[in-house]
């Protein structure tokens, strides 16, 4: 079992940067590999990022490579998302995401197996 809390949403103006955090409980942290998802209203939920075990690959959806950074601590139990140069449309609820093992080291929601309860995030133009 892994619990997830996401912190670090807010308002930003266009052009900012935020940084989320995602606490994982849990002594199996590092045996899951973690995502990033966001789902707009209206919208479905879609892969924002992902990040192995040890940290060493990653990789990001179309829309966000460049400006986002996946990393994560697994001694501190850490997943963080910095975002950067953000835009209107990366306006919605982020959420943190374990795929457990068996690993199926997918990008659709389905794939993943512990979510955490999303935290807003609001870029103004």
């Amino acid at each position: 079992q892994v619990q997830l809390v996401e912190s670090g949403g807010g308002l930003v103006q266009a052009g900012g940067s935020l940084r989320l955090s995602c606490a994982a409980s849990g002594r199996t942290f590092s045996r899951n590999r973690m995502g990033w998802f966001r789902q707009a209203p209206g919208k479905e939920r879609s892969f924002v990022a992902g990040i192995s075990l040890s940290g060493s690959i990653t990789d990001y959806a179309d829309s966000v490579k460049g400006r986002f950074t996946i990393s994560r601590d697994n001694a501190k139990n850490m997943v963080y998302l910095q975002m950067n140069s953000l835009k209107p449309e990366d306006t919605a609820v982020y959420y943190c995401a374990a795929d457990s093992p068996p690993l199926k080291l997918g990008v659709r929601p389905e794939e993943y197996d512990y979510w955490g309860q999303g935290t807003q995030v609001t870029v103004s133009s």
